[in-house]
């Protein structure tokens, strides 16, 4: 019995030390832009190529998360361990990318609050 609880508690340890490790995080959009701005990191447009071509934010990869092949394909050859920022459209598919990314080893990812729709919106960014 002592060795089972042992165990447990090791399994328990180490799956709450990997939970840790891997960080989601939504941000509004002056805090996301100040990111990008300041940082050279990794800025990841998971838009289709259209969507991207019609605007998008400078410096972003277009890496299209509806095209589920290519998008696994081309996370992995992103550095897991630097963090990337991520958008869609309005952040329904840059939600569901940060979770594939976080299944697949990413340990700091930051969407865009809102998507592209809020970064091209007109409220100010407040300095």
């Amino acid at each position: 019995m002592k060795v089972f609880l042992t165990f447990f508690l090791f399994v328990s340890l180490a799956f709450q030390a990997n939970a840790q490790e891997s960080k989601h995080e939504v941000l509004d959009k002056a805090t996301f832009k100040s990111s990008i701005e300041n940082n050279a990191v990794a800025l990841v447009d998971v838009r289709t190529a259209s969507e991207f071509e019609a605007g998008h934010i400078d410096n972003a990869k277009n890496i299209d998360f509806l095209d589920t092949a290519t998008f696994n394909t081309k996370i992995k050859a992103l550095d897991k361990s630097k963090p990337v920022y991520i958008y869609c459209r309005s952040g329904n598919r840059s939600s569901k990318a940060a979770e594939v990314m976080k299944d697949s080893g990413f340990t700091r990812i930051y969407e865009l609050e809102g998507g592209y729709f809020n970064w091209n919106s007109e409220d100010p960014i407040e300095d």
